[in-house]
């Protein structure tokens, strides 16, 4: 209850009423946009901050350690639910949304932990970044072997030369090389401000948080607040993209994500990980990325429908976790591993 009464949580709730009335309320793209890198670099600096404090240890890199493990196990374990229960490309497509991480509810997780006074370590923000490519790169693969299928298929049908031309990379569609979907999931400008906002705070240490206290810690919370309220926006929009769609995708958006973060904490407690860390982690693997995995599934799985896996993500899990996952959460890994 606590959280709901959070004052950004509750401009997140009066933008998602403001858009289901269909307000003329609206925020500039481009303001939208200066919000969320103003997140992420304030995000960087205090991570790098904290970094710099602890210092890179072993506990560091096994935290690292189980957050890429969870990068591959959430998009597989999707993928094999979801390919007999819809389209194989859309399966993939939703898969790699899940299988990937939310930046800004990765964001909310830590002003919320930091309001309970725990204090995750500035490595957990290279863990999303780390989290972020995994399911990109098993989403393209698992749809070039559904593609070599369908071609395969067509060559037992007796259409051996439409599929020859499409195994080649003919007729209307060529697939993405690989090395060009590694180059988009990498050098994403989210990604890259935030691991130099890091790189930032770590060099500088004590002495650049003094110097930008104001600004990435003192403003963060207005900030946070005013992007939450576009937000709510926008899952306004997509809950209209999900109104009739399969019940088995709307219970996988609203279901999976407590599975995954169950798997999150099972191995947070083999690998004996600090409760903050443990949280973030279950955070992260309950959460569904909805700005950067769809822009690269657009070209890299042009097949799969975008409102299904765009619209799940953000219609039904970014607003289940950012009003009751992240406090659940949080909770659980307090009272399991605290």
């Amino acid at each position: 209850m606590q959280n709901l009464l959070d004052p950004a949580i509750l401009f997140f709730v009066f933008g998602v009423i403001a858009g289901w009335l269909r307000s003329d309320l609206e925020i500039p793209a481009a303001t939208a946009k200066f919000l969320s890198l103003y997140l992420l670099m304030a995000l960087g600096l205090k991570g790098g901050f904290a970094l710099a404090a602890s210092g890179l240890n072993p506990s560091v890199m096994i935290s690292l350690f189980a957050a890429i493990l969870m990068a591959f196990i959430v998009p597989a374990l999707g993928y094999l639910f979801l390919k007999n229960r819809v389209d194989r490309f859309d399966a993939a497509a939703v898969a790699a949304s899940y299988g990937s991480v939310s930046a800004v509810t990765f964001v909310t997780a830590m002003q919320y932990l930091e309001s309970q006074q725990m204090s995750p370590g500035g490595h957990m923000a290279v863990a999303m970044v780390l989290m972020e490519s995994p399911a990109i790169l098993m989403a393209v693969l698992l749809a070039n072997m559904i593609r070599q299928k369908q071609a395969s298929a067509q060559v037992v049908a007796g259409q051996g030369g439409n599929a020859a031309m499409m195994a080649e990379g003919g007729g209307n569609f060529s697939a993405p090389s690989m090395g060009k979907v590694i180059h988009e999931s990498f050098t994403s400008g989210a990604h890259l401000l935030l691991l130099a906002s890091l790189l930032i705070g770590y060099l500088s240490g004590e002495a650049g948080k003094v110097m930008m206290q104001t600004f990435s810690t003192d403003l963060f919370k207005g900030m946070l607040a005013f992007f939450l309220l576009d937000m709510g926006l926008m899952v306004a929009r997509s809950m209209r993209d999900v109104q009739g769609k399969s019940p088995i995708l709307i219970a996988y958006a609203a279901l999976a994500p407590v599975v995954h973060a169950g798997i999150a904490l099972l191995i947070s407690m083999l690998l004996s990980l600090p409760v903050a860390d443990a949280a973030l982690i279950m955070v992260l693997s309950a959460s569904a990325s909805y700005i950067v995995v769809p822009a690269v599934l657009r070209y890299a799985i042009p097949e799969a429908n975008p409102s299904l896996y765009l619209g799940l993500s953000l219609g039904v899990t970014f607003p289940l976790n950012i009003l009751f996952g992240i406090p659940f959460y949080t909770e659980v890994a307090r009272t399991v591993l605290g």
